[in-house]
């Protein structure tokens, strides 16, 4: 609790506690009077000030007048009947108890949200004539080396130059692992060195890193409003006056038909029902809780990892139906790794030991893929006379023998006859003094989730998911098998991406469905962009991709995804819950007070314990977990 709320509970104890002890006080009249003010003077001080504030700018029409009116006209009445001034000081404690235990909630689902604030950091260190100065980060130039010690937040993204360390990435990604990196490896801002010390080449001014984008993200999530959210501020809007004009009808017409009819008025029961009437209508429990679900809602998306930039994405999320997934560095990593090694004359071992030899040179993905399965490669055997042929590969000397490493347009060059290979991918070709000796098969990797994100994501009712990819028919259906997506489209260009995507929204408007892409890619903007709600992996993916994007899954996993729809659509049926709850509870018991069968506790009931049921109903929004990856 921070100060404000441990100051609110204090005062909501010592009212309720004097409000008992005065129940055995024998006092009467005035006395009992000035008494009882000192409890609903401290637990409703600021709501009266509030009310005559609103009244003093013209703005009156909200819960706060609507408590002062029946508090104060409760207080009236005890005066001239019964002196029971409990009814009113109990409205505005129980009032006070729900506004305590709304902003609770709000303090603990915003925990999640502040706690991605705290990945700013507040400097940089630079080297300079052999010390470390402090700076801040963003006097740091693109290019500069920074130094990051252990415990230190990394201010700005760039490439580790030397040093090797264990990353805390959870502020960002929700992934309690921690994140090794070492020379050569690129790291983002807002990570936490947790041993050792690390020199790093910044890649981007502070402004343009990784946490500089979260930060703004983050600020702006709140100006989105949904529509759940937008109707209950334009319900309250037009509500509020009706109720009070209905309240001041029932005070004032029914006694004067009486005198029209020449009977008794009774101005104290109709007096009575209008202010019970207004304790009921208050719309606490709408106002409230609504926007609380979805804050709670968005606070235990970035717990997980996935930031989402408003409660109006929130909410489309839920409706979503179709999932399109681009294929490289969405499912797969985006990296070319050697997956088959096939030898013919010599060992596998030795295959990948002369490729990677002639490929040294080169700065190729294919050859870089060659080296890291290799990496051994640099020892005592004589590498010369290395060249590329262009389209074709790599040919080296080594050790004396002549090797060739390529695609079959090289071994069909040098009339060498290849084996073709039944696996879908890349195929590097092996020829040793004009002998062919195997292929290697590299492929893009599939991420270790995917497989499971895509089953997750039938389980969370999306109906269709598909698969956009610039590769071959060939590779593409061998990713699509192997992680269960029937409906793939390949060998697409950027602009067919996103005329691939509008022909699907045209097809799922008819049946009212929403459709989601997801990409990393600075290709993948304009569909990002099209989308009902467009997903970008955050950690690796491109700025435009982020940009574009209204949700952003920070750690790159696609099963993030699937926990992100778990989410919102227990959040908007935690949000209809209340809805209806709300509204269905104030209904009966306002036809209740209109014909007198109802008192001020069962309006107390109406108004605050409808609002604590659905604050506390919403507070279930924070205690959403994720999906757990399979192991």
């Amino acid at each position: 609790m921070n100060k404000k709320q441990k100051k609110n509970l204090i005062r909501i104890l010592v009212s309720a506690g004097l409000m008992i002890l005065l129940h055995f006080v024998p006092a009467s009249g005035w006395i009992r009077f000035v008494l009882y003010m000192i409890p609903y003077l401290l637990i409703g001080y600021d709501i009266l000030w509030k009310a005559i504030k609103g009244i003093i700018h013209r703005q009156p029409f909200d819960e706060c007048l609507l408590m002062a009116i029946a508090t104060v006209g409760a207080m009236a009445l005890a005066i001239s009947e019964n002196g029971d001034y409990t009814e009113a000081i109990a409205v505005m404690l129980f009032y006070q108890i729900g506004e305590w235990f709304q902003s609770y909630a709000v303090g603990k689902s915003r925990k999640n949200i502040t706690d991605l604030m705290d990945i700013a950091p507040e400097y940089a260190n630079i080297e300079q004539d052999g010390h470390l100065e402090q700076v801040d980060p963003d006097d740091v130039e693109i290019g500069s080396t920074i130094v990051v010690k252990t415990g230190e937040k990394i201010p700005i993204d760039g490439v580790v130059l030397d040093g090797k360390a264990s990353l805390d990435t959870a502020a960002l990604t929700g992934e309690s692992l921690p994140r090794s990196v070492h020379q050569g490896d690129e790291v983002i801002s807002g990570c936490i060195n947790m041993d050792g010390v690390l020199k790093i080449r910044t890649t981007k001014a502070f402004e343009d890193s990784t946490v500089a984008k979260v930060l703004e993200l983050i600020e702006d999530a709140s100006s989105h409003k949904s529509h759940s959210e937008n109707f209950i501020t334009k319900f309250a809007r037009v509500y509020t006056p009706i109720v009070v004009y209905s309240a001041i009808v029932l005070a004032f017409i029914p006694p004067l038909i009486q005198c029209l009819m020449h009977t008794q008025p009774q101005w104290g029961t109709f007096l009575y029902r209008a202010l019970t009437f207004l304790v009921i209508s208050c719309p606490c429990a709408l106002v409230i809780s609504i926007p609380l679900s979805f804050f709670a809602g968005i606070g235990a998306a970035s717990h997980e990892g996935i930031l989402v930039k408003g409660s109006n994405y929130l909410e489309i999320l839920s409706e979503i139906k179709t999932v399109v997934f681009d294929k490289t560095g969405t499912l797969t990593k985006g990296v070319f790794e050697v997956t088959n090694i096939h030898p013919e004359k010599i060992s596998a071992d030795e295959l990948l030991h002369m490729a990677a030899h002639v490929e040294r040179y080169s700065t190729h993905p294919i050859a870089n893929s060659l080296k890291k399965a290799y990496p051994n490669e640099d020892d005592d055997c004589v590498i010369s006379d290395a060249k590329e042929i262009a389209g074709q590969g790599m040919q080296a000397m080594v050790n004396g023998k002549l090797v060739c490493v390529g695609n079959a347009k090289m071994m069909d060059a040098m009339g060498i006859c290849w084996q073709d290979c039944k696996d879908a991918g890349t195929i590097i070709h092996i020829a040793i003094d004009g002998v062919y000796a195997g292929h290697i098969h590299i492929s893009d990797v599939i991420k270790p989730h995917t497989k499971q994100a895509i089953s997750e994501l039938r389980k969370n009712g999306i109906t269709d998911v598909v698969m956009l990819t610039g590769d071959s028919q060939k590779v593409a259906q061998r990713v699509a098998e192997e992680i269960g997506i029937q409906n793939v489209y390949s060998e697409l260009l950027p602009q067919d991406k996103v005329k691939k995507v509008e022909n699907l929204l045209q097809n799922k408007a008819k049946e009212n469905d929403r459709l989601a892409f997801v990409g990393d890619g600075i290709n993948d903007a304009p569909v990002l962009s099209r989308a009902d709600i467009g997903v970008a992996m955050g950690a690796m993916g491109s700025d435009a991709a982020i940009e574009a994007a209204d949700v952003v899954l920070m750690d790159d996993d696609p099963l993030k995804l699937a926990t992100a729809i778990h989410i919102s659509r227990k959040c908007l049926r935690i949000v209809k819950e209340n809805i209806w709850f709300a509204i269905g509870v104030k209904v009966l018991c306002l036809i209740l007070s209109a014909f007198g069968l109802a008192n001020m506790w069962l309006a107390i009931f109406a108004d605050v314990g409808v609002m604590i049921l659905a604050v506390l109903n919403a507070m279930r929004c924070m205690f959403i977990h994720s999906i757990e990856p399979n192991s």
